[in-house]
């Protein structure tokens, strides 16, 4: 089954909003996992504006899942992730400003430096994605660079399928296809919610992965948050 790795920087950044420790990050690690949920992702950005180097070093020792670190591959963030060795470190191409990640790799633009980065987190033991978009030359690329998975970029099957349903799927269903025959997991993320994600895992075959952070913690206002990582789990049980 598709496993559900839930991101909790937007409860960093209503914490951060105030100051104190309230939300608390590493309670809400805790219970996000005693809830069900298969993983906790982070994306610690160099202006911490929201999850800071001290939150990933004190969630490593309270999740007991798995940790997905993701970020920018400068060298204050390679040398975090090797200190503290999630499970997975999926790397982003976002420049130090952008509020969000808004693109996926071109692998072939970078390989030389993403090839050395992957090969250094491989000898910590560490496995490694790239957040990546739907063309097969780059998820290639990914392969090539010695990437164990790709973290498919869903932001376009998000607006799309508001717009014609489950078929905004086909490009991703593609993409997949090609990531397993180069020998690659597949992750995704950027934008699923309770609206898509059920028809996003009904189309893409193969999916380890779905990261969740933005729309999960904003229904947790609604739902309260057990009840929340409860419904989108239950959306990734597609017969």
């Amino acid at each position: 089954m598709t496993r559900l790795s839930v991101n909790v920087n937007k409860i960093a950044t209503l914490r951060n909003a105030r100051g104190g420790n309230e939300p608390n990050v590493i309670e809400a690690a805790k219970r996000i996992q005693a809830f069900g949920a298969d993983g906790i992702t982070v994306h610690p950005r160099p202006d911490a504006r929201h999850i800071t180097y001290a939150d990933v070093r004190g969630l490593r020792s309270v999740v007991n899942t798995e940790f997905n670190i993701e970020g920018y591959p400068n060298k204050e963030f390679i040398d975090l992730v090797c200190e503290v060795r999630p499970e997975q470190v999926t790397l982003v191409p976002d420049p130090p400003d952008v509020l969000t990640s808004n693109a996926g790799w071109t692998v072939t633009d970078h390989s030389s430096m993403l090839r050395d980065v992957l090969s250094r987190f491989h000898e910590c033991g560490i496995r490694t994605s790239l957040f990546i978009e739907t063309n097969q030359a780059q998820i290639e690329a990914a392969a090539m660079a010695g990437a164990n998975r790709i973290e498919l970029y869903t932001e376009s099957f998000a607006v799309q399928h508001a717009r014609i349903g489950s078929d905004a799927a086909q490009p991703y269903t593609q993409a997949a296809k090609w990531a397993v025959e180069a020998g690659l997991g597949v992750n995704a993320g950027h934008d699923l919610n309770l609206s898509n994600l059920r028809d996003f895992c009904a189309k893409v075959p193969h999916l380890d992965e779905v990261s969740i952070g933005h729309a999960l913690i904003s229904d947790a206002l609604y739902l309260g948050l057990s009840n929340a990582v409860a419904q989108y789990r239950a959306c990734l049980h597609v017969p």
